[in-house]
């Protein structure tokens, strides 16, 4: 089967362009797509969470799969690369129109492919040594790093909502309810108490009252 991709990023764009290119290609091969692949997502998405993904899983072997270039694989080159790969680990050829590349299971496209994975690996030096040096950069500046010492991941989901938990507790919300309504569960919200003591106060103070005015009217 002759399969056509053609994506957008947003539906304020149209793929009749892509459509076009493709269909002028097929013709001058004399050649006919038998399916479309049409999707409108980010170039940024993983290749498995997009149509792209399952049509890799559906195409077979000697299967022929055409596009405008490759940025609508992908947006980023380690991206492509591994989608390329496993067509050609599986013998699916792949067109790409604007750039004239006839990606297969021959020594031209072998020789392709070492140089795409040869940049792949450039960039991924680069961006690990640019992340390294922004790290650097702010340890110098005096950022601490990384999350709180001793503070689970879970609990992050509760912090700058000190405030909102007080709320609560005056409003004579119990622990399970607040857990629910911030999205955590009771032990992450008990986690969260111990490294900040001054909630706990508050609500034994505001207990304290309660249980005061409860007995006054006795």
């Amino acid at each position: 089967m002759v399969y056509g991709y053609v994506r957008v990023s947003t539906d304020k764009q149209t793929t009749e362009n892509q459509r076009f290119e493709i269909e002028k290609f097929t013709k001058s091969r004399n050649m006919r797509i038998d399916r479309w692949v049409d999707e409108t997502i980010s170039g940024t998405k993983v290749i498995a969470d997009r149509q792209l993904g399952k049509l890799l899983k559906q195409i077979r072997k000697g299967d022929i799969l055409i596009t405008t270039e490759l940025s609508r694989l992908g947006r980023n080159l380690m991206q492509v690369m591994s989608f390329l790969h496993q067509c050609m680990e599986r013998d699916i050829i792949v067109f790409t129109v604007k750039e004239g590349y006839e990606l297969g299971n021959n020594i031209n496209s072998k020789i392709l492919a070492f140089a795409f994975s040869l940049s792949a690996e450039i960039e991924r030096n680069l961006i690990s040594q640019r992340t390294k040096e922004a790290l650097a950069r702010k340890k110098v500046q005096g950022a601490k790093l990384g999350r709180p010492k001793g503070e689970r991941p879970e609990a992050c989901k509760l912090k700058g909502k000190e405030e909102m938990i007080l709320q609560y507790i005056k409003d004579h919300k119990t622990k399970v309810y607040i857990s629910k309504k911030l999205g955590v569960n009771r032990q992450t919200l008990r986690e969260f108490l111990k490294t900040h003591p001054e909630i706990p106060r508050k609500w034994k103070r505001i207990q304290k009252q309660r249980y005061c005015r409860q007995q006054d009217k006795y």
